[in-house]
């Protein structure tokens, strides 16, 4: 029942070919899609608005040791701010994207989780403000993936077998180390364990997250076969690269969170369920409000390789709520992990 027309962002300007870049391949799809269904495609470029807006931070936030998620700052400045008042000065009432999730304008305006629960995407929209989303339209949100692709197959959409995308957009199939050298110098450093002894050597602590146990280059110490490594800590000043053999050293049941983006109005204390990072399961929890202004917000069970940088989504049921930024890893000094009164 809605007039449609089509949009094709282009948010990155590649400066090294096509071999990475999937635009051509996908504008060109966008344009045999918007021909067979008899609609027009309009083309816009924020590569502009991309950089200052999504890239600076994120290269900011690896320089930092944080671990930043630009899918989370694309939503909020890009597909969400920039897309949506783009085709408002088109004359357009709504856009509508392809995420897995699904918008409910009744009495007021609520986001619910897709039904696919494999597919869901509502972490990465918990940054995008009320008044943007609820401008959204999400078609796909009662559908499975394998849905989507026998309704394209039937409409004769000739991408309907696509290989689904992967990653981060500006970044396509090449080595994420390669790519950060390009803009971030390497700062080598020691690897020392948490007794600070040094078993081995990195090359920039931006390459390296939390929990990370592959491609540490280190093995057993003198020859001895011993357990894994896990990263632990990533200390700035020194350059330290701390690494552990004991996974639980990664647990830790709280988190401080900062700048929160509420999707509807909530009372603290709050006991609700909580993601801190995509497709996990949802965690019981409790949030209420810190001393400095953050969000404090305990779990009932200890998280692992909780990472600054990335985001916590929280939901009521399969409604999401809102989210924050993960601002810093807990210490040692952790209150304490008792299950919250009353946690749902």
């Amino acid at each position: 029942g809605y007039a449609v027309e089509g949009l094709f962002m282009k948010n990155w300007e590649e400066d090294d070919g096509t071999e990475y870049c999937t635009a051509l391949e996908d504008l060109a799809d966008a344009e045999r899609v918007a021909d067979k269904l008899g609609i027009e495609l309009r083309t816009a470029n924020f590569a502009a608005e991309y950089w200052d807006n999504v890239f600076d931070e994120f290269l900011l936030e690896y320089r930092s040791g944080h671990t930043p998620n630009p899918d989370v700052l694309c939503n909020r400045e890009i597909k969400f701010k920039q897309f949506v008042d783009y085709a408002g000065r088109l004359g357009g009432d709504f856009i509508a994207t392809g995420h897995y999730a699904r918008a409910v304008h009744d009495e007021g305006f609520r986001v619910l989780k897709g039904v696919d629960d494999g597919k869901d995407q509502t972490y990465f929209l918990q940054a995008v403000p009320a008044p943007q989303l609820a401008r959204c339209l999400f078609p796909l949100g009662h559908l499975t993936k394998p849905e989507v692709r026998a309704l394209a197959r039937e409409k004769g959409l000739h991408n309907h077998d696509r290989k689904d995308s992967t990653g981060i957009c500006f970044i396509g199939e090449r080595r994420f180390a390669d790519f950060l050298k390009r803009f971030i110098p390497e700062e080598p450093g020691p690897i020392v364990d948490t007794t600070g002894r040094t078993i081995g050597a990195h090359s920039g602590l931006h390459l390296y997250t939390l929990g990370q146990r592959q491609g540490l280059g280190i093995g057993g110490i003198a020859g001895r076969v011993e357990a894994p490594w896990y990263v632990v800590d990533k200390r700035q000043e020194p350059r330290e690269l701390v690494v552990t053999q004991n996974p639980d050293t990664l647990l830790q049941g709280w988190l401080h969170a900062e700048a929160p983006n509420w999707l509807q109005e909530v009372a603290l204390p709050l006991n609700c369920t909580a993601k801190i990072r995509y497709r996990q399961a949802d965690q019981a929890c409790r949030v209420t409000a810190a001393a400095n202004g953050q969000l404090l917000v305990r779990f009932a069970i200890p998280q692992r390789a909780i990472a600054p940088g990335q985001y916590v989504a929280f939901y009521d049921g399969t409604q999401l709520l809102g989210g924050a930024r993960i601002a810093a890893r807990p210490g040692t000094r952790a209150p304490s992990i008792q299950p919250p009164e009353q946690a749902v």
